[in-house]
């Protein structure tokens, strides 16, 4: 991963049920499974930055997915280089997805009109899918990868 803007999706693995607290927005109840969070990082440092801190799961409570991250393990990482925002689309698909759900209204989406852009989702998506429909969805989008990450 390096350094150029683009958009990501966190897939984060909670193993214990426990509620948190996620700034204005309130409480959120966590449940045992897997969380997919999707943002984007247009500015410096784009991609690498961002996704590195998120991976440390430490520091200041900045963003929403902060307080999830404290909780849960990051287990993948799917991205695209894009200077594009895609965000809003690639949250809408996994709304979508017939086994999700979104724990919290309004999670990452404070600058966009966007329902949430957390899901739960039980089990994952599969990544070949989601990467054909978003090439279908959008002729022009990036190429998307992932990194699977071990415990």
């Amino acid at each position: 991963m390096n350094d150029a803007p683009g958009t990501y999706a966190l897939f984060l693995r909670a193993d214990t049920e426990q509620t948190i607290e996620v700034g204005a927005l309130g409480t959120m109840r966590v449940s045992p499974g897997t969380y997919v969070y999707v943002g984007s990082a247009l500015g410096p440092g784009g991609l690498a930055a961002r996704v590195r801190r998120h991976a440390r799961g430490d520091g200041t409570l900045h963003w929403h997915v902060d307080y999830l991250r404290a909780v849960t393990t990051l287990s993948a990482v799917w991205y695209t280089y894009d200077a594009e925002r895609r965000e809003c689309v690639w949250a809408a698909h996994l709304r979508r997805h017939p086994d999700s759900t979104v724990p919290l209204e309004g999670f990452g989406a404070s600058d966009c009109e966007c329902a949430s852009h957390l899901v739960a989702v039980n089990p994952a998506p599969l990544f070949a899918r989601f990467q054909q429909q978003m090439q279908t969805e959008i002729a022009e989008h990036s190429p998307i990868y992932r990194h699977e990450l071990s415990d």
